[in-house]
């Protein structure tokens, strides 16, 4: 009953993932990642415990394959479960269980999976990834949601549309963007929306957070405005 996408930008090492579904709230449970180690999407009948397992495993050193492999052996629902996802070195794992309602797939390139069920036919998954690949040029989370919005445009949940949800891992242990639509008639559009509000100042805002390197951040009001204005919409 959901699409989505998960991406590694190989430039920066960050994760993205972008996901629909005729749902509520998808963002809350489908979609799972962690700095310098991996993302992925959990969904279909979804198991969250695929992400929160998954994630760790790949945090101890197995590939994605290795760790969703062991979590879907563990798994005896793993017929009703779609799974996919990319680790920090680029691998890619896609699993789309043989009991999954139509229609169902999934497909794979270069760091990026795309998969989905209950869908209007093949050429969601087909659409969104053929548009993730030729829209390197633009930046990360648009590229990503650009890519969710030809999967809509494509017919995306054959039910219909409730919420949507885009996430951009970076360096630190703490999102670059966590953007949700839990409920909405047009949840693709509202994020969109959302999108263009948080790439206007919100993103510049977030790099002067505190982080890995600088505990504080930058702290000085005037100068704190002064980046997000130098910054903004980039």
């Amino acid at each position: 009953m959901t699409w989505s996408i998960v991406a590694r930008e190989p430039e920066t090492g960050r994760f993205g993932i972008a996901v629909s579904t005729c749902a509520f709230a998808v963002g809350a449970i489908c979609p799972w990642a962690r700095a310098g180690i991996g993302a992925l999407s959990t969904q279909a009948h979804t198991n969250p415990m695929h992400g929160a397992l998954g994630i760790e495993l790949m945090a101890k050193g197995l590939s994605v394959g290795e760790a969703l492999s062991m979590t879907l052996g563990h798994d005896a629902g793993r017929d009703i479960r779609q799974v996919h996802g990319v680790d920090g070195k680029g691998k890619t794992f896609t699993h789309t269980g043989s009991s999954c309602v139509d229609w169902c797939g999934h497909a794979s390139g270069e760091n990026v999976t795309v998969a989905g069920n209950m869908l209007a036919g093949p050429a969601v998954v087909a659409d969104t990834l053929a548009r993730y690949e030729a829209s390197a040029g633009l930046e990360f989370g648009d590229r990503l949601l650009t890519a969710l919005e030809a999967g809509e445009a494509a017919g995306g949940d054959k039910r219909g549309r409730q919420s949507a949800a885009l996430i951009v891992q970076g360096a630190e242990p703490y999102r670059e963007a966590d953007i949700r639509v839990d409920d909405h008639p047009e949840p693709v559009a509202e994020l969109r929306r959302l999108f263009t509000i948080y790439a206007d100042t919100r993103r510049a805002y977030m790099q002067t957070m505190g982080n890995i390197q600088d505990f504080a951040g930058i702290v000085d009001d005037a100068e704190r405005e002064a980046y997000v204005q130098k910054h903004r919409g980039r």
